[in-house]
């Protein structure tokens, strides 16, 4: 019986104990994983580089829309014939305040009638003393009208509209324009002539007044205007967003005709009639050009030496 036992013993003893599973990690390893990815999605491939490459080049040239740009201040225009003239030359209002009991004379019929056309202007009458205090005892005549304060762009979104258009940006940008027709002149030929907007700075500028308008002749309504703290920071901006700056000078070292800048991404810079570019303005451009003038004037104005500049760059483009 001991021998019996001991065979028995020596039998379970050369039997092997229970075995660790692979949990299914071998099953798995023998699947397949899935289809193989286009070489530009993989790693190291010389595809995926120029894909990546492509990439940042995209992001450099065209910098993400920031919409909602600075808003200006409300305005009043105030007198018969200024009230009409902004009328006619659709600059945006929200109300027409008229003077209770006022004399209805030919100019009056005539705001009151393209007020009303407009369909988007209040009608509101007023004592005289109301208009005297909300024009600061301004001559009114009668008439005062609430300009709505001016929408301005973010630079970015000038640069943003150029590229969804297809387009190489042509923007310009003003240094110490305080005067705000040439402003109005400047951005009707910024339209007239392809550009994608004006950028003004906050300070010391002109802004998008009830004159501006009226001198843009309508265009302001379709030509942004993006307003900055520093114009010298802008400028860099957009520089390093692939765009060239090129500012007007009278002892510029290009002349506006022989600059091949023009064809391309392109920051025109434009300074006072007096004193011209700004220290930093002029050391920030990357070309400072002049305008020939064989009659020897010493200066142009800002609104006539944009439109040459315009000009020039759209026969460039064409």
């Amino acid at each position: 019986m001991a021998g019996n036992s001991q065979r028995r013993n020596r039998r379970t003893a050369n039997k092997k104990g229970a075995q660790v599973g692979s949990g299914g990690q071998r099953r798995r390893g023998l699947e397949g994983k899935g289809p193989t990815p286009p070489a530009s999605a993989r790693k190291g491939h010389v595809k995926n580089r120029v894909a990546n490459a492509k990439a940042k080049q995209a992001a450099h040239r065209r910098p993400a829309p920031r919409r909602g740009g600075v808003k200006g201040t409300s305005e009043m225009v105030v007198g018969r014939n200024p009230v009409y003239e902004a009328l006619r030359d659709g600059v945006p209002a929200t109300t027409l305040y008229v003077q209770q009991y006022i004399d209805n004379d030919e100019r009056v019929r005539e705001a009151l009638q393209l007020a009303a056309e407009r369909g988007n202007i209040n009608l509101m009458e007023a004592p005289r003393a109301e208009l005297d205090r909300m024009t600061n005892g301004l001559n009114h005549q009668g008439l005062v009208l609430q300009v709505p304060p001016y929408e301005y762009a973010h630079p970015d979104d000038l640069v943003v509209a150029a590229h969804d258009n297809g387009e190489e940006p042509l923007i310009v940008a003003l240094d110490g324009v305080t005067d705000p027709r040439n402003l109005g002149a400047i951005v009707r030929s910024v339209s007239a002539f392809g550009g994608h907007g004006v950028v003004v700075p906050e300070r010391r500028a002109a802004g998008m007044t009830a004159g501006a308008w009226k001198s843009s002749a309508g265009t302001a309504a379709r030509t942004p205007v993006a307003r900055v703290t520093n114009l010298t920071r802008a400028l860099e901006g957009y520089q390093k967003a692939g765009l060239t700056v090129v500012g007007l000078a009278a002892d510029g070292e290009h002349t506006v005709e022989d600059l091949e800048a023009l064809d391309g991404p392109v920051v025109v810079v434009i300074g006072s009639e007096g004193k011209g570019l700004g220290r930093l303005v002029g050391e920030t451009c990357d070309y400072r050009v002049r305008i020939s003038m064989p009659g020897g004037a010493e200066s142009l104005n800002a609104g006539v030496a944009a439109g040459i500049v315009l000009y020039e760059a759209a026969r460039r483009r064409a």
